[in-house]
């Protein structure tokens, strides 16, 4: 599969952390790629201290709503879903979104002009196995544009234990989801399971089919996901527009100083966003920390469940 962005991404490989022409001509044919013991020591605990806070507080204070996603199960609502987790008190969620380990991911697959779209930690709570049903995250015209999923496990996920099931090659063209369910159930013949343990990153198309089966006695998993589009990809598709995208590219310089300010030691990403792209800042972090949706591409599930946003 060629696409828009595959000869630049190639150009800008030049440092550790951009993806390898092998590993994009991966991304394209199969929809996935794992990229194993991604995110340094040091700020995976940090993350993994961060993610711990986010529950408490949720938990104990959140209100369902935008930035708190809660489950209704028989014995009472569980939080599932900590959304816009960049003004939630935590340094850490912009350090790892200022990190080479990121941006230049997300360089190689969208080019120069990438927009961080969402932040969110989604987790299974301890002994709360519920299944996420096989879904596509978001359906748009490709039109040659990459938006993919920077997904960080911040604990480990085992076949037998729910682990997330991907259906390769499926990221090509919208799904008929209940057919496939009920055609197949979790044994779609293509299906893998991406076995995971921290600090291991998967990044996903969002075209491509995935879901977790339900599990007994599971373990606290959690993962954090970073969405990112081409600016130009949003400009020709929506659903937001470039006054939007201009406040979503303020999350960039305040993830690269948090970065720096957090590894000073470590290499820092060399920024190169198109010079009528770059953003002013507005003085004002509490406003540029979040950046409401409002509208979002629709993706497919078969049920309401917990697939969609």
């Amino acid at each position: 599969m060629e696409t828009a962005f595959s000869e630049t991404a190639q150009l800008t490989q030049r440092s550790p952390y951009h993806l390898s022409s092998e590993q994009i001509r991966f991304f394209d044919e199969h929809g996935y790629l794992v990229l194993r013991n991604w995110i340094p020591a040091p700020l995976l605990a940090r993350l993994q201290q961060a993610g711990r806070a986010w529950i408490d507080h949720g938990t104990q204070h959140g209100a369902p709503g935008d930035d708190f996603n809660f489950a209704r199960r028989t014995h009472g609502p569980v939080l599932f879903r900590v959304n816009y987790v960049h003004d939630k008190g935590q340094p850490a969620s912009l350090e790892l979104l200022g990190s080479p380990q990121v941006l230049a991911v997300a360089e190689s697959l969208c080019g120069p002009n990438f927009v961080p779209t969402y932040e969110s930690m989604v987790f299974k709570q301890e002994g709360d196995g519920e299944k996420i049903p096989w879904h596509q995250d978001a359906v748009h015209p490709s039109g040659g544009y990459r938006i993919f999923n920077f997904d960080l496990y911040l604990d480990a996920s085992l076949s037998g234990a729910g682990a997330l099931r991907v259906i390769p090659g499926t990221q090509r063209q919208k799904q008929d989801i209940c057919a496939l369910t009920e055609a197949y159930g979790w044994d779609h013949p293509d299906a893998i399971e991406v076995e995971m343990q921290p600090g291991d990153v998967l990044l996903h198309n969002v075209m491509v089919v995935h879901g977790s089966p339900h599990v007994e006695g599971n373990s606290l998993r959690r993962t954090i996901y970073y969405e990112f589009r081409p600016a130009e990809e949003i400009l020709a598709d929506g659903p937001w527009d470039a006054a939007w995208i201009d406040r979503r590219l303020r999350l960039v310089p305040l993830g690269l100083r948090a970065y720096e300010r957090g590894f000073p030691q470590a290499e820092q990403f060399q920024w190169k966003v198109g010079d009528g792209m770059r953003p002013r800042p507005l003085g004002s972090d509490a406003e540029e920390l979040k950046v409401a949706h409002v509208v979002h591409t629709s993706g497919t599930f078969c049920s309401a469940g917990n697939a969609g946003r």
